[in-house]
């Protein structure tokens, strides 16, 4: 290091090496010091993080280690048990990885402390979907609970969410997508265009919808809006009456043996496409690329009432502290600084910071997945196995399309517990 370098840093690698362990773990728990891995390595710090399977990733946490030293011990669930072990259980992790919706059941509980936003290196790298609620300034924001109307707060202490961008973040985004439904073109025989083709009685017993209360109701919502059965006031905060006539069309479409399965996991409808038990159903983007991966036809199909879509985010254990809240920071900004961006971009989805992310892809890979642009040579998955030959188009095309037509954004209602209840009715019907 130069002499300008170490007294930039405040303690210099040599200065470090000498003082030991001891030293250097009061260094990062002051926060006098960042970005040297091996503090991490010698004075040993694990993170245990909970959430979706989506980004759960063991290819994650073993970057994370070989960059940071950081330990980061991950349990994946479905999105109904982590909200739950989020409030139940505060003391069992450090970092919540969890879906934006989630955010209105688990951030009242005081379980999760908010983000200075001077501690986060790439927060002006942020997409405006998460701070404005728009992709562009001519955007509408969609229905639903919007990542940006639970993003902020006034205060560390603060219960409730800031109506305006504030400097403390409850989350930061890190990941998000725009869903629809998938389809295996060489067995629906005809042309999709619509949420509502979902309930064509020729597909009866070959459809599934996806079986977590608060975005399978909104995938619902999405199918009956588009038959035209309810104009709903707004989709994501149904009214009673609302979510009756939603239920009670389900209940029936059920027992007239409209639906093959109601899947929790992204493996379950893998396998129910795979098979060709099910040929329309709520799918997520990697789960149709799985299925492609295959040589198994599956389309993630654009419709023409636009997309329902999702985002998620890590936030920080209120119990955090010290080092290791400087650690969780640490993570957090390595996290956002692109390649883990690019790696999830690599399985459909989308990153928070797409300009971090770019930095780590290849022209053509950058083309293919946000720009919408035919890849020039085959696109590789994150584990280097062809996902799309030459030539291919993203469905759905490209970042501006997709995250521009979203029409509602997966929600907790007020009526939240009526819903689940009557939800769990439907599946039990």
């Amino acid at each position: 290091m130069t002499k300008t370098k170490e007294k930039k840093a405040g303690i210099s690698r040599r200065t470090l090496l000498k003082s030991g362990a001891a030293a250097a773990g009061l260094a990062a728990g002051s926060g006098a010091i960042t970005g040297f891995p091996m503090i991490w390595a010698q004075n040993p710090i694990t993170l245990r993080q909970f959430g979706t399977g989506v980004s759960n990733l063991n290819a994650i946490a073993e970057k994370c280690k070989e960059d940071l030293g950081i330990t980061l011990e991950m349990t994946a669930m479905d999105s109904d048990a982590a909200a739950q072990r989020a409030v139940t259980q505060p003391d069992s992790y450090d970092i919540a990885d969890v879906e934006y919706w989630i955010l209105k059941k688990i951030y009242p509980a005081g379980v999760i402390q908010p983000m200075n936003t001077t501690k986060l290196k790439y927060y002006d790298k942020i997409v405006p979907l998460f701070i404005t609620g728009k992709l562009t300034p001519d955007s509408q924001i969609a229905q639903g609970t919007a990542p940006h109307t639970v993003n902020f707060v006034e205060s560390p202490d603060a219960k409730t969410f800031a109506k305006e961008p504030t400097e403390w973040l409850t989350m930061m985004p890190t990941i998000y997508n725009a869903d629809t439904l998938g389809i295996r073109p060489d067995l629906v025989g005809r042309e999709i265009t619509s949420w509502a083709d979902i309930m064509d009685p020729a597909f009866k017993g070959k459809t599934a919808i996806l079986n977590i209360p608060s975005i399978g109701i909104m995938d619902a919502a999405m199918i009956m809006g588009a038959m035209g059965e309810i104009k709903y006031g707004d989709k994501g905060n149904m009214t009673k009456e609302e979510i009756d006539k939603t239920i009670d069309f389900l209940i029936k479409a059920k027992k007239d043996g409209q639906f093959r399965a109601f899947w929790k996991t992204f493996d379950e409808s893998v396998n129910l496409m795979s098979s060709g038990e099910v040929v329309i159903q709520s799918m997520w983007s990697p789960a149709v690329a799985a299925v492609r991966s295959k040589g198994i036809p599956c389309v993630y199909q654009p419709l023409k009432e636009g997309y329902r879509a999702w985002g998620g985010g890590l936030g920080l254990a209120r119990h955090l502290s010290g080092a290791k809240l400087d650690a969780a920071y640490e993570y957090v900004n390595w996290y956002t600084s692109g390649w883990v961006g690019a790696y999830l971009n690599r399985q459909g989805y989308y990153s928070a910071c797409m300009e971090t992310a770019k930095q780590y892809m290849s022209e053509d890979e950058w083309g293919f997945w946000v720009e919408g642009k035919p890849a020039q040579g085959d696109i590789l998955s994150p584990e280097g196995k062809v996902m799309e030959k030459a030539g291919t188009v993203r469905d759905g095309g490209s970042f501006w399309d997709r995250m521009g037509n979203v029409a509602c954004w997966n929600s907790v209602m007020d009526e939240d517990r009526y819903m689940v209840r009557r939800w769990n009715e439907f599946i039990a019907a």
